[in-house]
């Protein structure tokens, strides 16, 4: 009989290129293909790891001499909404919620290019067309859903007469939370805080599911950007290999040393694969 040993993925490392996060700095990511019939599993693995999915691709920072980017995910039993939270949940009460395979629609790209055109026209993905917009929704190996938010008609906002798509999150299901991969809302409503109530509302929806996590991406401590998830409670980062609480956002620095990472060879040992095997060394 002859047996087939799992082929273990193999990491790699992008080029250095400018960091969207921090002025001055390089950034630089190690990453995997996810593909296959156990691509839910490494998934689910290395998300508990600091990893993010980005279509077919795990990826994590691993910058030659900066760690100021952490992973961060909510702690759903222990999350308690401050008073901010729930008026901004309350002024979404109209919003109605809808979660659909991940297929890209028209209404859903003409809202994105509404978002990036006046949100983010200098970001990396300020000139994504319409084909690339259905790639980075639709080319998924594991259990991701398009969470839409509506305003329905009447409400203030929608004067349209039928229901108006104002917010989309592209969200995985992992084995132990829901992970936000990309969002993004109507900017001409800018007094809804749509961004954080899509937050909320996906903390309510692992709630539902009975998962016990919300991964958010990455923290980075003094970026305009992403330093704003440290304003949600119960929030976990992952830092020096494992899961801590937050507890003082100012306490975590902005490391920049060329000691303060360790060298890609030793990162990828470590990592734990589904089958507990050692990660393969990685190739250049």
């Amino acid at each position: 009989m002859r047996h087939t040993l799992p082929i273990a993925p193999q990491f790699y490392v992008t080029a250095p290129q400018p960091c969207p996060y921090l002025d001055g700095r390089m950034e630089r990511k190690l990453f995997t293909a996810l593909q296959g019939e156990g691509a839910e599993k490494l998934n689910d693995t290395l998300s508990q790891q600091g990893f993010r999915r980005s279509q077919n691709v795990l990826y994590r920072p691993s910058c030659a001499d900066c760690s100021a980017c952490m992973s961060a995910r909510i702690r759903v039993a222990d999350f308690r909404p401050t008073r901010s939270q729930k008026r901004v949940v309350k002024r979404n009460a109209a919003l109605t919620r809808k979660a659909n395979s991940p297929w890209a629609t028209e209404e859903q790209y003409a809202l994105f290019r509404r978002y990036l055109d006046q949100r983010h026209a200098d970001g990396g993905m300020a000139d994504m067309d319409i084909f690339e917009f259905a790639a980075m929704i639709e080319e998924t190996p594991v259990k991701s859903r398009v969470i839409e938010y509506h305003l329905p008609p009447g409400a203030e906002g929608n004067d349209t007469g039928e229901d108006k798509l104002i917010a989309v999150c592209l969200t995985d299901v992992l084995e132990d939370g829901v992970s936000l991969v990309y969002s993004f809302f109507e900017p001409a409503m800018e007094r809804h805080s749509l961004g954080r109530y899509i937050i909320l509302d996906h903390i309510e929806i692992a709630r539902e599911a009975g998962l016990p996590y919300v991964y958010l991406g990455y923290w980075v401590p003094g970026s305009p950007k992403m330093g704003y998830k440290a304003s949600y409670g119960a929030l976990e980062i992952y830092k020096a290999g494992a899961w801590r609480d937050l507890v003082d956002p100012e306490a975590h620095r902005q490391d920049l040393h060329p000691l303060s990472v360790d060298p890609i060879a030793e990162q990828v040992a470590r990592i734990r694969l589904p089958d507990s095997r050692p990660a393969p060394t990685r190739r250049d």
